[in-house]
């Protein structure tokens, strides 16, 4: 995923949001630290080189990532700890979203919402 195309980096991106996106994907990938952290990861350098090559398509695919795992009580401890991008953490990344990408500005929110609600023990990895 890190290395490629626009295309190749988003595809990729796509497929990782739709394991995400079922309950037993999301459960495999924040069972263990290492997927969690392996998943950060890529995602975060994918958040690194849309600041160096904006891509609308890409950054909506992985800021709807990023949601669906701040909706793991031990994902979105470990988010809030020190695993989400900066620009996701204070919203510079909206900059990058058209005016008109309705849904990528409230995931965004969503986002911003859910890791501000984090509970002050959630469970560790």
């Amino acid at each position: 995923m890190e290395h490629g195309s626009e295309l190749s980096k988003t595809v990729a991106t796509f497929i990782l949001q739709k394991i995400l996106l079922d309950d037993h994907g999301l459960s495999y990938i924040c069972y263990t630290f290492e997927r969690f952290k392996s998943v950060t990861s890529v995602l975060q350098s994918m958040v690194d080189s849309l600041q160096r090559e904006p891509s609308g398509r890409l950054l909506k695919h992985v800021v709807r990532c990023y949601l669906r795992l701040s909706e793991n009580p031990r994902a979105k401890e470990a988010l809030n700890r020190n695993l989400m991008p900066n620009q996701l953490k204070d919203g510079t990344i909206i900059q990058m979203v058209k005016a008109d990408d309705n849904s990528t500005r409230r995931w965004i929110q969503m986002l911003q919402r859910n890791l501000s609600n984090a509970p002050k023990t959630a469970p560790q990895f």
